[in-house]
């Protein structure tokens, strides 16, 4: 009778090694082609600046009964967003300039200056390239336990367990006119993280009723936040592109 038991608990750990396919694994933005496939802009590249792009969830990450004191989501959010500017319409649609770290760019022009002055040489920087726009925003929401659930049965003492998470990460992007100050356009944008448990119990007495044996073994599977905050904000670069076209902020290629 033990023999079967243990045989039994192998086989269920061969079925337990593949989660199943969660709807994390149907992409729900088909992001990569639609930054690829966005029609150039009219008037060549657009010189934009990008200063933060913030954390404003207040969200710490989930311990259970310990607190901890890390962040939920990313604090280097304007990474991303410089990264798919970058990347939008194929690369064709914005140069950003530098602007998260200015104060290091300003002092090494500096050093490099008092360098030729000490050489005596008459070769001068080039100017700073500025920007006619400031694209900015935020992290503003990061929503868990938007749903739970679960489902499984037991035959016998043997028998699945599955339960699933859904998280919500929702970030918001505007343009900013340099010339004027105007806020020229706001978009948002949110991405669903879900996580799933599956697991196999098994409990049964053996030796007529006089021993018991229990057993669980389970996988989790957790799609990356940054993942998630990555596809929002492409998402939101898309759509911020879309949006200017529509009021004329800027226009296709033809």
């Amino acid at each position: 009778m033990r023999i079967i038991i243990f045989t039994l608990i192998l086989c269920l750990c061969g079925c337990v090694g593949s989660p199943i396919k969660s709807q994390s694994d149907k992409p729900q933005v088909i992001v990569e082609p639609v930054m690829k496939k966005l029609p150039e802009p009219a008037d060549g590249k657009i010189v934009v600046g990008v200063y933060s792009f913030t954390d404003k969830t207040g969200q710490r990450k989930d311990g259970g009964s310990i607190a901890k004191l890390s962040s939920a989501v990313t604090q280097g959010g304007e990474t991303l967003l410089i990264k798919s500017l970058q990347d939008s319409g194929d690369g064709k649609w914005f140069r950003v300039v530098e602007r998260v770290n200015l104060d290091n760019l300003l002092k090494e022009r500096q050093l490099i200056r008092s360098a030729r002055e000490e050489a005596r040489d008459n070769t001068s920087l080039r100017t700073i390239l500025y920007a006619g726009m400031i694209i900015e925003g935020a992290i503003v929401s990061y929503d868990t336990n938007v749903k739970t659930g679960g489902f499984g049965f037991q035959y016998l003492g043997i028998g699945p367990n599955t339960q699933y998470q859904e998280d919500l990460v929702t970030v918001s992007i505007r343009v900013v006119s340099v010339n004027t100050g105007e806020v020229l356009l706001t978009v948002n944008s949110e991405k669903r993280i879900l996580s799933v448990a599956q697991s196999v119990a098994i409990f049964k007495f053996i030796d007529s009723g006089t021993q018991n044996i229990e057993s669980e073994i389970g996988v989790t599977s957790n799609e990356p936040g940054v993942y998630a905050l990555k596809s929002a904000i492409q998402t939101a670069v898309d759509e911020m592109i879309i949006q200017g076209e529509k009021k004329g902020i800027w226009k296709f290629k033809q």
